[in-house]
């Protein structure tokens, strides 16, 4: 069961951020760089929906699900309530998010900002994300680091699913992580081969060197 949260004064607190510009994208373009183009993403604790709207700004095709009606009325004023759907992360799968009209495969599911620690039985919600997983997608992380769903956690999930640890950073710039990281922000891969990109990458659009 996940744990209680005042959704209404969360909800205003982070309406209050948005009314006054301050930046919460930084998730998005940790995304943005490591994806390729038009990947399909689901945010598990969409919250508001800003990391949904600047994935979609940016030409991905994102969702976000959230438990809180509170929090999705103000995702639904600020931006295309189509993007989002009220439900738990321990109910995800291929059938219910195509019972509530989603897509049921996704190249990269997100849980920013203390997400897990709201979710006592991770593992199974692991489990549930490899399902919706495409071969070679990602799932990315980012919490504090010493609190229940933090990296110790996760990396308990990740033993009994079809999941991966590929890399763990100190926060979304990159930033080297180690046991003193107060912020972690981790990628776990499911196997498989990633398809080929949908359009050019940097590695297209340059010429090829004369020989």
């Amino acid at each position: 069961m996940e744990m209680p949260i005042d959704d209404k004064a969360y909800a205003a607190k982070m309406r209050g951020f948005v009314d006054s510009g301050t930046d919460l994208e930084v998730d998005v373009r940790f995304i943005d760089m490591i994806v390729d183009r038009e990947s399909r993403v689901l945010d598990i604790g969409c919250g508001i929906g800003n990391a949904v709207n600047g994935l979609q700004a940016r030409g991905h095709d994102a969702f976000g699900i959230d438990p809180s009606s509170e929090v999705l009325q103000v995702a639904g004023e600020l931006y295309d309530p189509s993007w989002f759907r009220l439900m738990s992360a321990t109910k995800i799968s291929a059938e219910s998010l195509a019972d509530e009209g989603l897509p049921q495969l996704y190249d990269v599911v997100l849980m920013s900002g203390n997400v897990p620690a709201f979710l006592p039985e991770l593992g199974d919600v692991f489990k549930r994300i490899g399902e919706v997983l495409r071969p070679g997608g990602i799932l990315i992380i980012g919490t504090t680091t010493h609190v229940q769903g933090g990296p110790s956690d996760q990396d308990s999930a990740c033993e009994a699913s079809a999941l991966r640890l590929n890399q763990r950073f100190g926060d979304w710039h990159l930033g080297q992580f180690d046991e003193t990281s107060p912020w972690s922000v981790s990628v776990f891969s499911k196997p498989g081969p990633r398809p080929a990109p949908v359009s050019p990458d940097g590695m297209f659009v340059l010429p090829s060197p004369p020989h």
